[in-house]
């Protein structure tokens, strides 16, 4: 099949299936190039922070599912350092499913909160029992953890009243989601020393996922623009605002040589 063969198919799948042009309109590559053209110094993505100046040597994570949608191991481990500095309190995210980065992180706080649809609003959007009553399946029982119920896009986090010292964002990863909650995070819930983790900016720890990303730079205040890094080894960026100076970032590049390697020790829990 030579290229008009191939462009003349293709426009007739689409005059059949319409929504087939949205594959061709959010490509990855496409949205970065959006970075690119808005925000030329990002081009290559975020200033990259070794994980091992954060992690340390070693850290354990658990639970872990090792199942679909849930975070990597570096991921949980990186919140699970976080949890642990000793002017880190307490919690905030977007987005519950299973439960596994509040239960890895809980232990180490005074009180933490989650927020994710509610059953009506999950079942409203056509998803299985199965699938909704997966939610909280780690953090249920947790008691110093608190389920709150709304849609990131309308609720008041105003309301709230409160300030964190470490926010997860883990919602709605489209564009207009990330963007919202990230206006959101940073226009109620923050103070000078809180430090805020977006999920899956990365769709592997060597590719940016241009729409978060996209999302993530149109909704932090510019201010703040200077303290956003990408933790090496994970699919998380973060905003820091007090990154110890001596530590050496780099950019992105693929292939990355891998600057360490990793043992890990698979134990099952009951």
């Amino acid at each position: 099949m030579n290229k008009l063969q191939k462009v003349i198919r293709a426009l007739k799948d689409i005059l059949k299936q319409p929504s087939l042009l949205n594959l061709i309109v959010e490509r990855n590559e496409n949205w970065e190039n959006r970075v690119a053209s808005k925000y030329p110094k990002y081009k290559k993505g975020l200033p990259i922070i070794p994980i091992t100046s954060i992690l340390g040597n070693e850290i354990e994570v658990s639970p872990y599912a090792f199942l679909d949608g849930g975070s990597l191991p570096t991921d949980l481990g990186l919140l699970k350092a976080f949890a642990k500095r000793d002017d880190v309190k307490n919690y905030f995210e977007i987005g519950t499913w299973r439960g596994e980065s509040i239960a890895n992180v809980s232990p180490y706080l005074n009180d933490c909160l989650t927020l994710n649809l509610s059953k009506d609003e999950l079942k409203s959007m056509g998803l299985s029992d199965d699938y909704i009553n997966m939610h909280r399946y780690y953090s249920k029982d947790l008691k110093n953890v608190t389920h709150l119920e709304g849609n990131s896009l309308s609720y008041d986090f105003g309301g709230l009243n409160k300030k964190f010292d470490l926010i997860f964002i883990d919602g709605d990863h489209h564009y207009s989601g990330v963007k919202n909650d990230t206006e959101s995070v940073f226009e109620n819930l923050i103070h000078e020393n809180t430090i805020v983790v977006w999920h899956d900016y990365a769709y592997n720890p060597e590719h940016v996922r241009g729409e978060v990303f996209l999302g993530i730079l149109d909704g932090i205040p510019e201010k703040y623009k200077k303290n956003l890094y990408h933790v090496s080894n994970s699919l998380c960026a973060v905003y820091l605002p007090n990154l110890d100076q001596s530590i050496s970032l780099f950019e992105m590049d693929y292939p990355q040589t891998p600057e360490r390697g990793f043992k890990i020790n698979i134990k099952i829990e009951d």
